[in-house]
């Protein structure tokens, strides 16, 4: 890969063969914690911390959002597809104050911060949204243009807005692969 890629140096840590692309944004780096045989393309943008395992991908254009204090955490073999979006902390909307990362903190409204969990085998389609507080539970995956607003179930299907459950995922295959890889037992 001779693509200029991102300071590493500045992350929390960062395992081997890892590949961030010069043009990410990490806000707040040391707060990012990176595995080993991870990819992050061009254009994505984080804001949160982040644990990020083992084989694992996110692709581009893809926004991570929610400020410090929330906390993106993705399990070995997850990935996001190009495009999504993950929020993992909004302002509340609700009339009881302004709005915005600017305003000062005795005016603002609610502001709504949850950690966004993808366990093992999870993975987000092209332009899924995916609201805070939400788990996609071990092998599921949710199908392009999709609105996450309830945690999923595992080995499932999810498609639509908001996101429903479609039908069962193989994973036999996944399951065997990654104890070849030395990931379960």
């Amino acid at each position: 890969m001779n693509s200029k890629q991102f300071d590493y140096s500045l992350l929390k840590s960062v395992g081997e063969n890892v590949f961030i692309s010069a043009n990410v944004e990490i806000r707040r780096p040391h707060l990012v914690s990176v595995g080993s045989h991870v990819a992050i393309d061009t254009g994505c943008y984080i804001t949160t911390q982040a644990n990020i395992s083992d084989y694992t991908h996110i692709a581009p254009y893809t926004t991570i959002i929610g400020g410090s204090e929330a906390l993106l955490e993705m399990e070995h073999f997850t990935t996001i597809a190009a495009g999504s979006r993950i929020i993992c902390g909004s302002d509340g909307h609700l009339g009881e104050g302004l709005i915005g990362p600017t305003i000062p903190e005795p005016y603002k409204d609610e502001i709504y911060i949850a950690s966004i969990k993808l366990q093992m085998f999870a993975s987000i389609g092209t332009n899924v949204v995916v609201f805070p507080g939400i788990t996609l539970a071990e092998g599921s995956v949710v199908g392009a243009c999709s609105l996450v607003t309830k945690n999923t179930e595992p080995w499932t299907i999810y498609l639509g807005v908001p996101a429903r459950p479609i039908k069962a995922r193989k994973k036999e295959k996944m399951i065997e692969y990654a104890k070849q890889l030395g990931y379960l037992q």
